[in-house]
């Protein structure tokens, strides 16, 4: 709809096509709740008040909020790709989600971003694309692909495109890398989004003077402060592997509350169907105490405003009519969605499913030279490095430990909870494997591997002896790319992820089936863990505190450096 018809409908010359009647507004911008109406024309809103309608829908009194807003996600952790997640979070009341689609663009590159922003066209569910910035994400593991800047530079034009993701390689920015400077160079004036787990000080002052607008890794009230004060915006996070909004929320006060939105990160399918999208962070932040006005504008406003998106985030005249109506102030659960004016979901569900289409294809990801591939230890001296599991978290702590040994090799010794841990390359069959040892999975049997190991994604598989991860580690290779659990030569569960390793093609309820059956196998097998694949895949990623493992050994993150099994 052009300037001059959106004008006609505003004054009223020409009917809108649609008026939601009896309505308590939720005012984001002034803080207000307030009776009325709102006309729909186009796909925006065109007035506040009586209209001519040619459709009139009577709210009876719900509540009309615009459509929630999540900052920061990797669609990909959810196992489907866009047009599919959308059917999981448009009916949460999600109608717009702000993607780094770092994890496919790690194994293809701009190949699989633009299958991201391919397939999310035309769909219910606008999907804006941060350019990925950390591609690989460090020197310190073999990925599939190499993003640049000039690569990167290809991607800012594109209208779905509002800027740079988040830049990882802080150690590179504060030091000032020649190559991540020139990303960040390629989006001036742009927004920049940032990633810095526990930078305080003078380092985070440089990386802040570098440009970079936000964080979504603070895990205390104090390092969101910190943040805030030094002019970032806070993403609280509420992901299925970093649980972070009751930590953070009374960092959150009416002061403050504009440089504060709501993320989800990495969500799994079960907690996308059962626990809801941005809906549970909302719900979750007002059952804690926060105002509800504020609740929804950390969801809607404030994440509109940070990313320069003045189409959207309100119920005002000329926005896109992304709205959602729900009759409970103090838990909302969305009954109805609007997705640019047109009815898209009632009462958690789609109204009506798209026309299925054949997507975009994409090439084999699972590149591995078997015959290459180790996993034995060699005995060393002294103590060892081990990698520390904390519960809701996918940071780490670094242990030491003396390890079992046996037949002059370093086992895992599960009656001691730990475990072997291995990173197989498998993007250039180089036959390049990571080793080390960790603790808290509670596995007593048995292994469990997934191609699924951020932000590399080479195969990681973790178990209480050899035989099971080598029979877990083939089978995900077999499948094309997914998880897997085993206990010796018997494979006990397995999720398929063809497309790169990452997402399947099947629909997310089947995913989720498939998913629970996987993490049902590892409880049998003694983990605790309410999701052991979540907790395995992050340990591979080198940029999150404190020792992580990738496929060319461990990391010391505080350090920024691979360092030894054996403490000497």
């Amino acid at each position: 709809m052009n300037r001059e018809e959106l004008l006609r409908h505003a004054r009223g010359d020409a009917p809108a096509e649609l008026l939601l009647t009896n309505a308590r507004v939720v005012h984001v911008l002034s803080g207000e709740i307030q009776e009325g109406a709102v006309a729909v024309a186009g796909g925006r809103i065109v007035g506040l008040g009586p209209y001519d309608a040619l459709a009139v829908h009577d709210l009876r009194g719900a509540y009309l909020a615009p459509g929630f807003i999540d900052a920061h996600v990797h669609i990909e952790s959810a196992m489907v790709p866009p047009r599919e997640y959308a059917r999981a979070v448009v009916p949460r009341g999600t109608t717009t989600v702000v993607s780094d689609p770092h994890e496919i663009a790690n194994v293809l590159g701009l190949e699989g971003i633009r299958f991201m922003l391919d397939d999310a066209e035309g769909g219910p569910l606008s999907v804006l694309v941060m350019a990925s910035s950390c591609v690989p994400a460090t020197r310190m593991q073999t990925s599939g692909a190499t993003l640049d800047a000039r690569d990167l530079e290809a991607l800012r034009g594109h209208p779905h495109v509002p800027g740079l993701a988040e830049v990882m390689n802080y150690p590179g920015v504060i030091l000032g890398d020649r190559d991540v400077l020139a990303k960040l160079r390629a989006f001036d004036g742009r927004v920049v989004d940032g990633h810095a787990p526990g930078l305080t000080g003078r380092d985070l002052c440089a990386y802040v003077a570098a440009g970079i607008g936000s964080d979504h890794e603070c895990t205390t009230a104090a390092e969101a402060l910190e943040k805030v004060r030094l002019g970032m915006t806070v993403f609280i996070r509420e992901a299925t592997g970093a649980r972070n909004l009751h930590a953070l929320l009374p960092a959150v006060t009416e002061r403050n509350q504009h440089r504060f939105c709501f993320c989800t990160d990495d969500r799994h399918p079960a907690d996308l169907l059962s626990e809801g999208h941005i809906d549970h962070l909302v719900r979750g932040a007002i059952s804690a105490g926060l105002d509800p006005v504020t609740a929804i504008r950390l969801a809607t406003c404030n994440p509109a405003a940070y990313f320069r998106l003045r189409d959207r985030g309100a119920i005002t005249p000329g926005r896109r009519a992304d709205l959602v109506a729900f009759t409970d102030l103090a838990a909302p659960a969305p009954e109805l969605v609007w997705s640019a004016g047109e009815l898209v979901a009632r009462d958690g569900r789609m109204v009506a499913q798209a026309t299925a289409t054949p997507g975009p294809t994409l090439p084999h990801t699972m590149n591995v030279d078997w015959e290459r591939v180790r996993l034995e230890v060699p005995a060393g001296r002294g103590r060892a490095r081990v990698i520390g599991l904390v519960p809701d978290q996918i940071v780490t702590v670094a242990l030491t430990e003396e390890l079992t040994i046996r037949d002059s090799h370093a086992v895992a010794d599960p009656e001691r909870d730990l475990l072997k841990l291995a990173v197989i390359e498998r993007h250039r069959a180089s036959g390049t494997v990571g080793l080390g040892f960790v603790r808290g999975f509670g596995l007593r049997a048995g292994a469990l591997a997934s191609s699924v190991a951020h932000d590399h994604h080479n195969i990681v598989v973790a178990g209480a002896d050899d035989r099971s991860m080598w029979t877990a580690a083939r089978r995900v290779a077999e499948l094309g790319g997914g998880l897997a659990v085993a206990r010796g030569d018997d494979v006990l569960c397995e999720v398929p992820l063809p497309l790169a390793g990452l997402m399947s093609d099947r629909p997310v309820e089947e995913v989720r089936r498939s998913l629970d059956a996987a993490v049902a196998a590892c409880r049998a097998l003694g983990s605790p863990l309410p999701d052991p694949f979540m907790s395995l895949s992050f340990l591979a990623l080198e940029v999150i505190p404190s020792l992580k493992l990738t496929d060319k050994g461990l990391v010391d993150v505080m350090r920024f450096e691979v360092v030894p099994l054996w403490l000497e």
